[in-house]
């Protein structure tokens, strides 16, 4: 792996996994000896990360780690809302019906996971994960595929505001059956309904989350 991907690879998940929290500025020598990498390939991470909107210049303070507001969280899932409620009805009509209804079975089990043994939910998110990716392989799209595997990037992020709240999860692991499960049955505008309904009890979670903060 380069160094220049290296480099993007670790600031990435760090901004991603909050490690690095939105307002941070990222030196560059700090960074560089932080990554053991020079500075021209920690500039090219740089650039990659603002192309992504997860970085930007802020004048003389040199690039910092973007800022997640209300506004930004609404925009967000506006971009959602299109891409995802489009997805769900092509996924219904081109995907295989037998990976989906073995998904929703899955996703129904899916409060099982919630344990005190992994607080960082990683076996329920990797679940989550794997619907994603079904849905990317079900649509044949590759530029709405990509589209939303570049959102998930911020949502991944904005995800964190939650606080991983274990009842809004387990309601979370319910909707995404029943997308799931109208996939699988074929009925696009079915699977269009759950997603909404998906994105707005979504939305509404991460809002009141972030007004309590």
């Amino acid at each position: 792996m380069r160094a220049s991907d290296r480099a993007y690879a670790a600031l990435r998940e760090d901004i991603v996994e909050w490690r690095l929290r939105p307002g941070a500025v990222l030196a560059e020598v700090e960074q560089s000896e932080r990554l053991g990498v020079s500075r021209t390939p920690l500039r090219e991470a740089l650039g990659r990360l603002t192309a992504e909107g997860l970085t930007t210049a802020a004048g003389g303070r040199g690039v910092v780690v973007t800022d997640i507001s209300l506004d930004s969280i609404d925009e967000l899932f506006e971009l959602r809302e299109t891409l995802e409620v489009r997805a769900a009805a092509l996924a219904a009509v081109r995907g295989e019906p037998a990976v989906f209804a073995d998904l929703q079975a899955q996703l129904l089990r899916a409060p099982e996971l919630l344990s005190s043994e992994d607080p960082a939910r990683r076996d329920y998110y990797a679940l989550v994960s794997r619907l994603d990716d079904a849905m990317d392989a079900a649509i044949a799209n590759s530029y709405l595929a990509q589209a939303m595997r570049n959102l998930r990037v911020h949502l991944v992020r904005v995800r964190r505001l939650a606080a991983d709240d274990t009842a809004r999860l387990k309601a979370a692991s319910a909707e995404h059956a029943a997308i799931a499960e109208a996939i699988a049955a074929g009925n696009s505008r079915l699977a269009e309904a759950a997603t909404t309904v998906h994105l707005h009890r979504s939305l509404t979670h991460l809002k009141a989350t972030y007004a309590a903060r």
